[in-house]
């Protein structure tokens, strides 16, 4: 397995944010968290990349258990995290923006070659490689976002509500590209309201319900579970 995590549980202050999520990722698997609004879904991720820190339980990334481990350290070993948000370096250029998320390496032809392969991914980026993240639209600045993770080279990526707030076309434009990279061998953790669609690309899915693991399976199974059905999807 590429990703472990084991019955962790998270507390901030007196909240207990999760109590007991497990949940596993195989090597090039892609996988989607859903549930509610403060169900753990956001804090999951967030535990996995090292910005917050497991109260119990256990997570083992390739053999290594990263819970202790700083975010830095996390990344380099090849798990990078899209936040909810996008948190895109908005004074900064399209190019400068790509270029910090290749920070932790040092090979510089290395970085050009992935500079272009993130261009030809996204032509809108090439478009507007010059402009400041802070003038782009919302489903650019998510490309912009994704592209970035994309440039340190992961083995998993972490997604967290990359549909928020966009249109329709653009989220399945943004659902596409992130198929395409799960193709290309890139493990995928997605978190993302849109139940319906996250359900459609992923192979596995976890439900998450006040801080648990409620649920788990195939993707498409738990597209016709009733519970999840008139939970998440609306019908």
């Amino acid at each position: 397995m590429l990703l472990q995590v084991k019955d962790i549980g998270v507390n901030f202050g007196k909240v207990a944010a999760l109590k007991s999520v497990s949940m596993e990722l195989p090597e090039g698997g892609m996988v989607t968290l859903i549930g509610s609004n403060g169900a753990g879904k956001t804090t999951t991720l967030r535990t996995i990349s090292g910005l917050a820190r497991p109260s119990k339980g256990q997570i083992w990334f390739d053999g290594q258990r990263i819970d202790t481990m700083t975010p830095d350290r996390i990344l380099k070993l090849g798990i990078a995290h899209v936040p909810e948000g996008r948190r895109v370096f908005r004074d900064l250029s399209v190019t400068e923006n790509l270029r910090l998320g290749a920070y932790t390496r040092g090979d510089r032809e290395g970085i050009e070659s992935d500079l272009e392969e993130t261009f030809n991914r996204f032509p809108r980026l090439r478009e507007r490689s010059g402009q400041l993240a802070k003038t782009m639209s919302g489903g650019e600045q998510q490309m912009l976002a994704v592209g970035r993770a994309l440039m340190s080279r992961p083995r998993l990526l972490l997604l967290d509500e990359p549909s928020l707030g966009l249109a329709p076309l653009i989220v399945r434009e943004i659902a596409r590209i992130l198929v395409e990279i799960n193709k290309r061998g890139v493990g995928v953790v997605l978190v993302e309201q849109n139940a319906e669609l996250a359900l459609e690309i992923t192979r596995y899915a976890y439900v998450l319900e006040t801080g648990r693991l409620a649920l788990e399976g195939e993707s498409s199974q738990l597209m016709n579970n009733e519970h999840v059905r008139k939970a998440y999807l609306g019908l």
